[in-house]
């Protein structure tokens, strides 16, 4: 029952609700008027058999019986053994009919006399009755339920609006709102609070993204210093000054990868232009790397997007498994995309997902790689899902796998058309 929708659960508790009432108000309104009708007719059956008795007692027979038969309505007196002088009236439903019988003191003695009246039209009128609630109970039923239907559907459409637009809403499009109904009901304050929270949460996203593009800018500035500074005491001190300009390049990579996650968390509109990823993998690769780096290029393969975003995708997958490697690295570009395999110690089934996470990395990635900053898959990913495109890691039997792919034009969050050709 919790899996079927409001719409649904409202419609057939309505229905139960009210085909009880109906079906309990039939059956008392049959039976209050089988009661009235046979109190009718055996009050009718009372009069006559009164009117008999009082004839009688004035106009007693003589040696003949009065007119009237047994089954007929007129009385017919007969020898009672009933105690002289008692009147008592009695009525008797059986048979189809209303008996009503009492007796007499006559001259000749006790007679008992008898009326018969007809429950025929109180079985018609019954029958009848229940035919038309046989049938009307259901429609009535029928009807309310279709209108009820019909009702939740208008009262839930402007729910249902909310949700899908709502669904709709991520973190690059928090401008968007949820329709507001014109109503002044519940589902209006709900839509009108949701719409305020997202205006609390896009402020406060956009305050975050300014303070990290604000951050990583303002320290551009002081690392160039600095960097230019201790180039110019490599004389004096050559392995310190060595040492700190490789932490300086470290701060500087770390704060390109901060402005740079700053702008795509902000939705930054990508330039589109065609791109031939086979070119993209070879500037990648073209740079000295300590393993053997193989390429298999498809020519022709071109994408349209940001040729910059592309490019630092690529090169960062490409430094991720030749740090990872063990002796080499395959890059393999065809026509579904991008795939970059190393014969590293591999990724976990259970990280697979969490690799692609800000500053997360392995125990072993840690270990063996001291100057990774743990953005690179991380920029990555999200490279490829601006382009409308997907990066996950694939089973192989031996490294890592990762994949890049394009899955539709103008995917889902894109701002650029992402498509191969």
């Amino acid at each position: 029952m919790n899996r079927l929708s409001v719409r649904i659960r409202v419609t057939l508790a309505a229905t139960v609700i009210v085909a009880t009432v109906l079906t309990s108000a039939s059956l008392v309104l049959i039976l209050t008027m089988r009661h009235s009708l046979e109190a009718g007719v055996a009050d009718q059956a009372t009069r006559k058999v009164r009117a008999s008795a009082s004839a009688l007692k004035e106009d007693p027979p003589v040696d003949a019986a009065p007119p009237g038969g047994v089954d007929g309505s007129e009385p017919t007196p007969e020898e009672s053994d009933h105690t002289a002088g008692t009147d008592e009236e009695k009525v008797v439903l059986a048979d189809g009919y209303a008996t009503a019988s009492t007796v007499v003191d006559t001259a000749d003695g006790p007679k008992t006399v008898r009326a018969k009246v007809s429950l025929a039209p109180v079985r018609n009128a019954l029958s009848t009755l229940e035919r038309l609630l046989l049938l009307g109970v259901p429609a009535l039923v029928a009807l309310m339920a279709a209108m009820t239907w019909q009702l939740m559907g208008r009262a839930m459409a402007p729910v249902e609006s909310i949700r899908a637009t709502f669904a709709d809403i991520t973190a690059k499009n928090l401008h968007r709102r949820v329709p507001e109904p014109m109503t002044r009901d519940e589902v209006a304050r709900l839509a009108q609070t949701m719409n305020a929270t997202l205006g609390q949460l896009e402020s406060a996203v956009e305050r975050h993204q300014q303070f990290v593009a604000d951050a990583a800018h303002e320290l551009r500035n002081p690392v160039a210093t600095l960097s230019a500074r201790l180039e110019l005491g490599m004389r004096q001190a050559p392995g310190l000054v060595t040492e700190a300009l490789t932490d300086v390049a470290r701060i500087k990579e770390l704060t390109g990868d901060l402005l740079l996650l700053a702008r795509l968390d902000g939705g930054e509109p990508l330039i589109g232009t065609e791109v031939d990823l086979a070119q993209v993998a070879a500037e990648a690769v073209a740079r000295p790397a300590p393993v053997k780096i193989t390429l298999e290029l498809e020519s022709d393969v071109l994408v349209t997007g940001s040729r910059s975003h592309l490019e630092r995708m690529v090169a960062n997958l490409v430094a991720n498994a030749v740090r990872h490697a063990a002796s080499r690295v395959t890059v393999r570009v065809t026509a579904d995309g991008i795939d970059v395999i190393d014969d590293g110690p591999g990724i976990p089934a259970a990280s697979r997902e969490r690799v692609f996470q800000r500053f997360h990395r392995l125990d072993e990635a840690r270990a063996r790689d001291a100057g990774g900053s743990g953005l690179g898959l991380a920029i990555a990913r999200d490279i490829a899902t601006a382009h409308g495109g997907t990066l996950v890691v694939r089973d192989t039997p031996e490294g890592a796998h990762l994949s890049f792919r394009i899955t539709a034009p103008d995917g889902p969050g894109s701002r650029a058309t992402g498509s191969l050709t």
